[in-house]
């Protein structure tokens, strides 16, 4: 039976988009609704936190150094010379600013030619208010999908020519041709049964296995490349939100899990959990703007 390991103690509101930092051997990851960035080392079992300006679906690595994150109104960058941990300073700026009112960042990935796909969502999760954008380097955006409703999981197959992608709410992984820089051809991969939960983050390891938190389902499941599900890591946590690979050799996963709308959350709820030796993940792509 797999087994889990509590990775990050953490009451996180609503913890998401882990993400291994190969260049730092770090995971991170974000609390949304406490506009907060953390970094966790599990060699030394070192963490920071920065805060945001604004509500933060996603933080990923940069080529150069620094992050990019996805933000309530936009997508922006910290150069790496910024280190503070209680705000945006001189390292902060905007790269693409793009404000709705009602809607929000959610999360986002980057894709093996360096570019980020940044999802968005409305706060009242109405049907339809959210969308997929495709942001090059230098801050060019181009609208993969619109009418979403709740913006989720992104990954790519091993070989790059395959993305997965979450809408939440539809209960469905969906499958899409990748050509190197856009998706075509969505199909479905998954569609969950009922009592199962939600689709929330995804990741692909090396065999092309897809890994899908499942939210208010206290699980991750693993589907083979054919969608076949053939593993499910049963979590003490309702809602988990995100998993990725990460440690030496990217064989350990982490999950994400959020506290928010529960009356009585697991006591682990918000932590960032980790299964040693759950298998092999892929290299992950730095932003290259």
């Amino acid at each position: 039976m797999v087994r889990y390991e509590l990775a990050v103690r953490e009451g996180a509101e609503l913890g998401e988009g882990p993400t291994w930092d190969a260049a730092a051997a770090r995971l991170i990851w974000v609390d949304i609704l406490a506009s907060r960035i953390h970094t966790y080392d599990p060699a030394t079992g070192r963490r920071t936190v920065l805060a945001t300006e604004q509500h933060v679906g996603a933080a990923k690595p940069r080529a150069g150094g620094g992050l990019v994150v996805n933000l309530r109104d936009g997508v922006a960058l910290y150069d790496p010379e910024h280190h503070g941990e209680d705000g945006p300073g001189d390292g902060f700026r905007w790269l693409l600013r793009d404000p709705v009112a009602g809607r929000r960042a959610n999360d986002a990935a980057v894709a093996p030619d360096g570019s980020l796909w940044a999802g968005t969502m409305r706060y009242d999760e109405a049907p339809g208010g959210g969308t997929l954008t495709r942001v090059a380097p230098d801050g060019t955006a181009t609208l993969v999908l619109g009418e979403v409703s709740v913006s989720n999981g992104i990954g790519w197959s091993p070989d790059g020519r395959l993305m997965y992608y979450v809408d939440s709410p539809t209960r469905t992984v969906s499958v899409f041709d990748f050509d190197g820089q856009l998706a075509h051809n969505r199909m479905e991969f998954v569609q969950l049964e009922d009592g199962a939960g939600y689709p929330d983050g995804l990741t692909v390891d090396a065999e092309g296995g897809v890994w899908v938190a499942l939210w208010d389902g206290a699980a991750v499941r693993r589907y083979a490349p054919d969608g076949t599900l053939d593993q499910i890591v049963e979590l003490p946590v309702r809602r988990p939100t995100a998993c990725a690979f990460g440690g030496l050799g990217l064989t350990d996963l982490y999950i994400t899990s959020a506290r928010v709308g529960q009356a009585a959350p697991h006591p682990l709820s918000g932590s960032v959990l980790v299964v040693p030796g759950a298998g092999r993940g892929v290299p992950g792509h730095a932003f290259a703007g």
